[in-house]
């Protein structure tokens, strides 16, 4: 072999060497990195991505614009936390204390949030489209033109919330406790409304066409220039309820 072969050869060794040490400096560094990722501290626009934060005491913190997308959270404590703007699309919130959270404006698409509390939480114009809610508790919450287009929330307790113009089409809030809601405007097409309890609440120009209000408690509920059309309304409550015409409601109905 020619002195030029042998330094051609040492010189191709040497590349696969290096190669293989980087593919292996890759592979290693990873989930350190991820590691690294996942203890960051609570900041705006943080990204917590795909992170396991179950249980952790977030109470307070400002978490404005981050990114906490699929990351598991089911448990944790978020009361008065600032989280306006973030992405927190197809996280696990189950459990979860959001009592008086900032969620204004966040993406809360396909988000797990069974049995969470969020009592006088602000979730103006945020997206929870598909989110499951069942049984969560929303008292006194904020969803103004909301979107919850198929959301889930059967069981939910729902007094006093406020879902001024939001888009409710196609959500299931069978059995929900909507006692004293505002619902002004809502678009509740196709709804499963179902044996809740809509004592008191306000429908003012909703919009129910096709909605299942079936066994539904609209005792002193207010639908002036709401629209029913195609609505089921088998065995629901109608006392001191005002129809959509402006007039009182008789037991059987508008």
């Amino acid at each position: 072999m020619t002195r030029l072969s042998r330094r051609a050869a040492r010189a191709c060794a040497a590349s696969v060497v290096v190669l293989a040490a980087l593919a292996a400096g890759v592979a290693m560094s990873t989930p350190v990195v991820a590691a690294v990722k996942c203890r960051a501290a609570p900041a705006p626009r943080v990204n917590l991505h795909n992170c396991t934060l179950v249980g952790a005491d977030l109470a307070g913190a400002d978490l404005a614009g981050a990114r906490l997308m699929h990351t598991d959270l089911s448990g944790a404590t978020l009361s008065g936390a600032n989280l306006s703007g973030a992405n927190l699309t197809g996280a696990n919130l189950t459990r979860a204390k959001l009592g008086t959270a900032n969620m204004s404006g966040a993406q809360l698409k396909n988000v797990q949030a069974g049995n969470a509390t969020l009592t006088d939480a602000n979730l103006d114009r945020a997206h929870l489209a598909g989110t499951n809610l069942q049984s969560a508790d929303l008292t006194g919450a904020e969803l103004v033109k909301a979107n919850l287009d198929g959301a889930r929330l059967a069981g939910a307790k729902l007094v006093d919330t406020r879902f001024v113009d939001a888009d409710v089409k196609g959500a299931n809030l069978a059995g929900a406790s909507l006692n004293d809601s505002h619902l002004e405007g809502a678009r509740l097409a196709r709804a499963d409304l179902a044996g809740a309890n809509l004592t008191g609440a306000s429908l003012f120009q909703a919009k129910l066409s096709e909605a299942n209000l079936s066994g539904a408690n609209l005792s002193d509920a207010i639908l002036v220039h709401a629209i029913l059309s195609g609505a089921d309304l088998a065995r629901a409550t109608w006392t001191g309820a005002s129809c959509p015409s402006g007039s009182l409601a008789s037991s059987s109905g508008c």
